[in-house]
């Protein structure tokens, strides 16, 4: 288990300072993650890594010469906002353009899409580059669904050596595309990792058996099997990784990782590398410069996993090529390939202007921040139990994100209530700071709801029902356009439709604010807990679909959690005031 820490809360923001002070060398810290200590040369094409943090050496590890230019860093298992990609962008561009690169899980695709958006409104070249090497999530039929996993490894650093010999930007994209398509990885698990702080691992391994096909959010295996010898496991892998090799690759040359999770001992993989390499080599694949140990982890997950990418020419030497970044370091540089500038400091962001609202609007401000603080306090209890829904067929990172993302949405409703605006100023700041520092899908989810619900509110009258009816249909939207969820995915949409829905039936049917909102709340709860007869079909949950069953979603549950708790809480603000008249 994760056993040293101070705070829980702050593991990522302390580790990522203590990776800094130790390779000052090498890498700066920015809003959002680190880039180089001095940036590539005017002109480069920047490489940029990124997730959720708990893969040491991926991400931050493998920024340096010969390597990616920056990495983007989120809390643990849980994807980086987009105002944090957009911040380490910002900080490694040289004028060639930024591509992203990451592992394909619907939080990542959702905000680092819209930190490219931005880029590309203010005149910066940007892409993203997905990786889905992962055979065991995904029918090769449906490979853009798969998940990125160690191939991610592979793709950054052929990008990043592309991006160092001068490639443009539409080369280095092709060449990032063109790995992703030639590689291949399955991986094992022999037992679960544990967040730091949580008593429990994120799922449990069955003793003598093996989780095949496991994710390195802490996902479980897609299945289970008695536990091999390093030989039989080394064939399971060879065979299932071979067994996926890619139409027309016309090469039986390959780069190989063996990659430990965390917790498997450099030795036991040297155990099944022995096997491996030889089963490679009888069915004719030549294996360039293979690298056995940790380059993407879990935490401290037991399990390994192998990665094969079909090489060309000229993949061959962008694997090859030297890199010298804290984690990893190959060949030996040249000087000319280093810029001797050191990188620039970030720009302090420009703060909004202020506009006081009149007294009726600080007075329902106020009663927001209210809401904002009991929804803070609920989730925060919640977290456990959350995280434990969440675990079943995820990842286990719900509660903490929506405990982290309601608690900085607090403190940014109480900062700018305090400067008299009114409700709509207060939800916006609320929804981009629970965006920010959550992350992760929940947390650009969120984000765009409230911002897109309190921009409907009024500041010069109190909120009418019209107007909650307003607000919810667009947050409803925002949540659909952004996330791209419908009924019967088993997503917080489940949820929020019958909410909206049962609350313009309410309006309509005469009903005044509070008792149609009461009404809308049990509706959004009945569909939370009807959640549990779907099987997901989006997100980290759709691989593990099964295991689903009978367990509600955790984005309806928390969802209807919350709209709960708001009203009581507005209704109980309500009486007070009615009794102090």
């Amino acid at each position: 288990m994760t056993r040293l820490y101070d705070d829980p809360a702050t593991f990522t923001e302390d580790a990522v300072a203590g990776f800094v002070a130790a390779h000052a060398r090498y890498v700066r810290a920015v809003r959002g993650g680190v880039v180089r200590a001095r940036r590539g040369r005017r002109g480069k094409v920047a490489v940029i890594t990124g997730g959720g943090s708990g893969h040491y050496p991926a991400f931050c590890g493998v920024v340096g010469p010969g390597f990616a230019d920056g990495a983007v860093v989120g809390n643990i298992f849980t994807s980086p906002s987009a105002e944090d990609a957009y911040s380490v962008a910002k900080a490694a561009d040289t004028g060639g353009g930024v591509v992203f690169s990451f592992g394909n899980y619907a939080g990542d695709n959702m905000n680092f899409g819209l930190a490219v958006e931005r880029l590309h409104r203010e005149g910066v070249q940007a892409h993203n580059v997905v990786v889905t090497d992962d055979v065991a999530s995904a029918p090769a039929t449906d490979s853009a669904k798969r998940r990125g996993v160690v191939g991610d490894f592979v793709v950054f650093k052929v990008a990043s050596a592309a991006a160092e010999e001068g490639y443009s930007f539409d080369e280095v994209v092709r060449v990032a595309e063109h790995a992703n398509d030639r590689t291949r990885s399955l991986g094992v698990a022999f037992d679960g990792c544990t967040l730091p702080g949580s008593p429990q691992p994120l799922f449990e391994v069955p003793e003598g058996r093996m989780g095949l096909g496991l994710g390195i959010h802490g996902e479980p295996g897609v299945s289970e099997v008695d536990l091999p010898s390093a030989a039989e496991l080394a064939r399971t892998l060879v065979d299932g990784v071979l067994a996926e090799a890619p139409e027309g690759a016309g090469t039986t040359r390959v780069a190989a990782i063996l990659n430990g999770l965390g917790s498997t001992k450099y030795e036991e993989l040297f155990v099944v590398w022995k096997t491996a390499s030889r089963l490679l080599a009888e069915a004719g694949v030549e294996v360039v410069e293979p690298e056995v140990g940790e380059l993407v982890t879990s935490l401290d997950m037991a399990g390994c996993s192998l990665t094969l990418t079909w090489l060309d020419p000229e993949l061959e030497r962008f694997w090859c090529a030297p890199a010298d970044s804290p984690a990893y370091r190959k060949g030996g540089l040249v000087e000319s390939e280093v810029d001797d500038e050191p990188a620039p400091e970030a720009a302090e962001p420009v703060a909004a202007e202020v506009v006081v609202a009149p007294p009726v609007g600080q007075d329902t401000a106020r009663r927001v921040v209210a809401a904002l603080r009991s929804t803070a306090a609920l989730l925060r209890d919640s977290e456990e139990e959350l995280g434990r829904l969440d675990a079943i067929a995820g990842d286990g990172d719900h509660g903490r994100g929506m405990s982290r993302g309601s608690g900085a949405a607090l403190e940014a409703g109480e900062r700018a209530a305090a400067d008299g605006v009114g409700p709509a100023a207060v939800l916006m700041a609320a929804g981009d700071e629970w965006a920010a520092q959550a992350g992760g899908t929940s947390g650009a989810l969120w984000g765009a709801g409230l911002r897109s619900f309190g921009d409907l509110l009024p500041d010069d009258r109190e909120p009418a029902a019209a107007d909650l009816l307003a607000g919810a249909r667009a947050a409803l939207e925002a949540v659909r356009r952004l996330g791209r969820a419908e009924l019967g995915d088993k997503t917080l949409v489940d949820a929020l439709v019958p909410f909206v829905d049962e609350l313009g039936a309410a309006i309509d049917d005469g009903d005044a604010a509070e008792p149609a909102a009461r009404r809308a709340v049990r509706a959004a709860t009945e569909a939370a807990e009807q959640t549990s007869g779907l099987l997901p079909r989006t997100g980290r949950a759709r691989p593990l679909a099964e295991r689903s069953l009978g367990t509600p979603d955790p984005g309806a549950t928390s969802l209807a959690m919350v709209l709960t708790r708001v009203v009581e809480v507005l209704n109980d603000l309500e009486l007070d005031a009615t009794e102090g008249k």
